[in-house]
């Protein structure tokens, strides 16, 4: 998990073409169910892919495909009106969607994550937190790792940073092109090679 830039630019037709659109819909049905809300904010999954970075915001790597997550999530009444607010968008893996659930409350949101709070370990690929988190919310940044399945053992985003760490050392990736797919290993990359250590 790595730092994002808040706010992501919100885009100039995001208003008409989400926000109005999809509240004038929730005032009309006031009784409707999460599951039919009007998807408009589907429209403008490029814009928050592009300012995340193409990276999914809680596993910090650089991913095939995403979608757009609401991290105060719409299934609780009480955040119906940030449906279709954009400050409420994160780009993300669906399955980590689907770990995370309504559980907003107890998950970091990468928002707030500062640099340095976490390190990847080579060659196991481990993300832990590190001293940096302040203490009130060490808890909050274990239980992330934990519900968000970031270390698990057949976990698709520790694959996906095995296979990046592997093409950077086979010439695939450039060091550039590492930081960019995911920070976190280059970081990694980076403390090794300014103590001489051997890449494992």
């Amino acid at each position: 998990m790595i730092p994002v830039t808040n706010p992501i630019q919100e885009p100039p037709d995001f208003d008409v073409e989400c926000r109005q659109l999809g509240n004038d819909w929730l005032a009309a049905h006031p009784a409707a169910k999460p599951k039919s809300f009007p998807s408009h904010w589907i429209k403008f999954e490029a814009e928050l892919e592009n300012g995340f970075g193409c990276r999914c915001g809680w596993w910090a790597v650089r991913i095939d495909s995403g979608t757009v997550d609401h991290f105060f999530s719409k299934a609780k009444p009480a955040n119906r009106g940030l449906v279709y607010e954009w400050s409420n968008y994160r780009h993300s893996a669906a399955t980590l969607n689907s770990s995370k659930k309504n559980l907003d409350d107890q998950v970091l949101d990468p928002f707030e994550i500062q640099a340095d709070w976490f390190e990847v370990l080579l060659p196991s690929m481990l993300v832990v937190r590190t001293g940096q988190v302040p203490q009130h919310l060490q808890i909050k940044a274990d239980f992330t790792l934990d519900r968000l399945k970031i270390n698990g053992v057949n976990a698709k985003c520790r694959r996906i940073r095995k296979r990046y760490y592997d093409d950077y050392k086979t010439g695939k990736l450039t060091p550039a092109g590492l930081r960019d797919y995911a920070p976190l290993i280059a970081e990694a990359v980076r403390r090794m090679e300014a103590n001489h250590q051997p890449l494992p």
